[in-house]
Parts: C-alpha cells; sequence; structure tokens
C-alpha cells in the first residue's frame, strides 16, 4: 500500500509492520540498538520541509518516503557510514539497515542526490534528533555525542540550561554535523571519480549467473577436464601408453589389408 501526504503519493514506508514480519531483521538486532531510537523518534517530527519540494512533481514514479531515507541517513552518519554507496549496500545486507528500509532498496544515486537536495533541511532535523537524544538519556548518538560537557547523571541531565548554554550547544551541534555532511560528500565525490556509474562491487560479468560461477574453477585454471573433454581423449591404449601391453598392431600401427 503506497503511502500518501498532503495527496502525493510516495513508496510505503512501515518499519513497525516490517518488525513483526517472520524473519524480521529488526527482531535479530539487541534490544538497545541505535535504531529503535530513531525508528521511534523520527515519525513523530515535522517533515513538511521534505515533503514540500514532491508535492507538485507528477512525473515518474512514487519517491521514497522522506521520512524513511532521512532516518536512513541518520543511523548511516552516526554509525560512521558517510559513503552512498555503502549505504544502498548495507541496505541489502546489515540487519539495522534492513530493519529501516524494509522491502525498499534505494540506490547510491537516489541516497545522495536526496542529501544534496534536503541538506539545510536534514541538518536541521539532525541537530534535533541529537537534542532529543539528550533529553532521553543518550549520551552519545551512535559516534555523535549528544552534550559537550559529557554529562553524566539524572541530575545533571535534567537541569535547567541558560540561553547561551542552549545557544552553544546548539551550534556545537551543528558544527559536527557539518562535518559528518563534508565527509560524506567528500567520500561520494571520490568514489564517483574513481566509479561513474558504477556501484563498486560489481563481479565479473560472466560470474553474475550462479550455473556460470561454479562452472569457472572447473572450466578456467583448474587443470580439470570438461565434460566434452572427457570424452574426447583417447584412451591410454589408443595413444601410447605401457608398450607390454600393446600388441603389435597397437605399437606399429595397423597393417594395409
Amino acid at each position: 500500500m503506497m503511502g500518501q501526504h498532503d495527496g502525493k503519493t510516495y513508496r510505503p514506508w512501515e518499519p513497525q509492520r516490517y518488525q513483526h514480519e517472520a524473519h524480521s531483521p529488526a527482531a535479530k538486532l539487541p534490544e538497545g540498538d541505535l535504531v529503535f531510537f530513531l525508528l521511534d523518534t523520527v515519525p513523530r517530527l515535522d517533515w513538511c520541509r521534505f515533503y514540500a519540494p514532491y508535492a507538485t512533481e507528477t512525473r515518474g514514479a512514487p519517491p521514497f518516503d522522506p521520512a524513511m531515507m532521512v532516518c536512513l541517513l541518520l543511523y548511516a552518519y552516526c554509525v560512521g557510514v558517510f559513503a552512498s554507496r555503502k549505504i544502498a549496500l548495507a541496505c541489502e545486507r546489515n540487519l539495522a539497515f534492513l530493519a529501516i528500509v524494509g522491502t525498499e532498496r534505494p540506490d547510491f544515486r537516489t541516497i545522495s542526490d536526496f542529501r544534496k537536495q534536503h541538506l539545510v533541511a536534514f541538518q536541521d532535523i539532525f541537530v534535533q534528533v541529537v537534542r532529543l537524544a539528550r533529553e532521553a538519556g543518550l549520551v552519545k548518538l551512535g559516534n555523535v555525542s549528544t552534550d559537550g560537557t559529557k554529562i553524566q547523571g539524572n541530575a545533571s541531565r535534567h537541569k535547567a540550561m541558560s540561553y547561551g548554554y542552549m545557544k552553544k550547544e546548539v551550534e556545537r551541534l551543528r558544527e559536527e554535523i557539518e562535518a559528518l555532511m563534508t565527509a560524506a560528500y567528500q567520500q561520494d565525490e571520490a568514489e564517483e571519480a574513481a566509479l561513474g556509474r558504477r556501484r563498486g562491487d560489481e563481479v565479473p560479468a560472466e560470474l553474475v549467473r550462479r550455473e556460470e560461477r561454479v562452472a569457472a574453477p572447473r572450466c578456467h585454471g583448474s587443470g580439470m577436464p570438461t565434460d566434452g573433454e572427457e570424452t574426447s581423449r583417447p584412451s591410454t591404449a589408443t595413444r601410447g601408453g605401457d608398450p607390454r601391453r600393446q600388441g603389435p598392431e597397437q605399437l606399429y600401427g595397423s597393417r594395409a589389408a
């Protein structure tokens, strides 16, 4: 079932349903994994700035839900995965990433373009999520510190902060998040220059099909004969084996009649 927002149709994103499916990736993760905090927090945020650019766009297939894409980028950057190609690959193989995207598979180009299109809004919501994590008592959000003072204990965690301190803390968060964005941009640029349109994890074309991968070691470089070679090779008796086991016709060739 497709999702909708202000009349615009998006690809479905139902992370809570994914968690209750048989063989759900989420069921295999530790209960305290960061991904669950994000899955609980992200849907409650204000997404108007992210949905607005798609409201009047009618061309092409329905886009991925911006909430899913933001959740994906938040988790990736918090755990130190910056390159769009690596994020796309993780969406196919990593349990926490699969818990976010479910059956959806955004490719690296989609991930990179989304970040570029929503860069400012994404940085703002990143700051918001980190502050919510601090209010929830988390000292770190993955690799991202939620508080520059590394506050410990409930009393310190919940004490009132001055306006000046809060302003400084937001500035610190923005600087840290901008550094993450810069790292993501630089890695994407480097991989784009090296790989172009390729993902970077492709196997050789002749090994894509499973039966060809299985057959390849037999056919190339292993020294083992193929089925055709096995049947076409002459027997020892006809190509010169032990002379003591051969008759005169085999040693000298058959005589003409």
